[in-house]
């Protein structure tokens, strides 16, 4: 893979910031099981990191047990697939995993699949393609049968200093309380990579983190340029569609074949939603608090060198779950590693967003990606700085397990 990237930087420097880019069916099932998981009823708990990645499993394997190259994700004995059509299989295998866990989308995908099928020559291989990625599609769903996605897991909230507290305008009670436990897509255990925890109220590091995010990360900040505060907008576009357009994008630009490019996009989806998960498992074990309501109870903490707002308000709304370890930090290292990993340390990409006033933000490489949502969630007042480090580098444990694990090549020729 990494004989692409001189390629792709020049590539990913030419992508458009709004237009779609058409490549292939790993590109149009993309923008399909996006928008398929944001428009989802919220009984069917939808979840980019998991549906995403059960959607490129599937389009993977049955890509890959038609030419077969790398090691299946999931074992498919005894499926004929000589002579079958790949685009076939990949579609069918998509629609059928989204279909599986979204019922209420079911007009809309039955239409994208139709509308992808049109586009494949009828024939014998067509009718193949379509029973190969049927089969493992199923083979899917039947692996993710009771994996927790709809359990009830009521919050408890803790109290006195540290403990999380439910920050406006958030919903009645914290989200995603059930993730942690949600069967891993390939971690043994989401405790595998668990987070350290965060640092005592008192230590060198919370209070050098409480003092810059009081300062930078307020919605009122004087000491905050208008760059970075446009760093911080650009980054609060929900994760649900901007990286799932900006993958869609980056790996669409590089000219992948239909394999590899599903491929690369199940290794980052798997990457990205075991990653997420643990995060969440981090979260919902440490329960640590808010900026907000540390800078409003800055009395409480028994840090003499931190100081009390009671009107503080950071620029952006933070999101309804504990601190520690920030969730963007875990997908974006997650992210990073892969990218690193597949395309090399300077591989150059863009990304956009969908906030406004807002431009496109260009990377000279991965890291320089982790380093700007770091920045990010700081100046957005939603994070301290270690939590966003310890989760960049928790995402890029993950990432690099995935990959030692996961999508190996059936020979060593890489």
């Amino acid at each position: 893979m990494k004989t692409v990237a001189a390629a792709g930087i020049v590539l990913a420097a030419l992508l458009v910031p709004f237009e779609p880019v058409s490549a292939d069916v790993v590109t149009d099932w993309n923008d399909i099981g996006a928008s398929t998981v944001n428009a989802a009823l919220p009984a069917e708990r939808g979840n980019q990191g998991l549906d995403l990645s059960l959607m490129y499993i599937a389009m993977y394997d049955a890509i890959n047990t038609i030419q077969p190259r790398y090691q299946p994700y999931l074992t498919h004995a005894g499926t004929n697939a000589v002579g079958a059509s790949p685009e076939a299989a990949a579609v069918t295998a998509a629609y059928v995993v989204l279909r599986h866990n979204f019922p209420s989308r079911a007009a809309a995908l039955d239409a994208s699949y139709a509308a992808s099928l049109a586009g494949i020559a009828d024939g014998s291989a067509k009718a193949l393609g379509i029973a190969v990625g049927g089969a493992i599609a199923q083979d899917v769903n039947n692996w993710r049968i009771n994996d927790g996605r709809y359990a009830i897991v009521p919050y408890v909230f803790g109290s006195g200093p540290g403990a999380y507290q439910l920050t406006p305008p958030g919903p009645p009670s914290p989200v995603n309380t059930w993730v942690p436990g949600l069967r891993p897509l390939a971690l043994h255990d989401y405790s595998q990579f668990r987070a350290y925890g965060p640092p005592g109220l008192r230590s060198e590091t919370y209070t050098r983190d409480y003092n810059e995010t009081l300062r930078m990360g307020a919605s009122n900040s004087t000491v905050r340029s208008e760059a970075k505060t446009e760093i911080a907008r650009f980054h609060t576009e929900s994760p649900g569609t901007l990286w799932a357009r900006n993958l869609r994008n980056l790996t669409a630009a590089l000219g992948l074949n239909l394999l590899d490019h599903a491929r690369l996009m199940a290794l980052l989806w798997v990457s990205f939603g075991d990653a997420g998960s643990s995060c969440f498992d981090s979260k919902y074990t440490y329960n640590f608090w808010r900026p907000v309501t540390a800078i409003h109870g800055g009395d409480t903490d028994g840090n003499s060198n931190t100081t009390q707002d009671a009107a503080w308000l950071p620029l952006a709304n933070t999101p309804p779950h504990p601190e520690y370890p920030a969730a963007h930090g875990c997908a974006s290292g997650a992210v990073a590693e892969v990218i690193r990993h597949e395309l090399g340390d300077e591989f150059a990409f863009s990304f956009n967003s969908t906030v406004p006033n807002t431009t496109v933000h260009h990377f000279a490489g991965p890291d320089a990606l982790i380093s700007e949502i770091i920045n990010a969630r700081v100046y957005g007042g939603m994070h301290f700085r270690n939590s966003v480090e310890q989760g960049a580098r928790l995402g890029r444990k993950v990432a690099v397990w995935v990959e030692e694990h996961h999508f190996q090549p059936l020979r060593a020729d890489r």
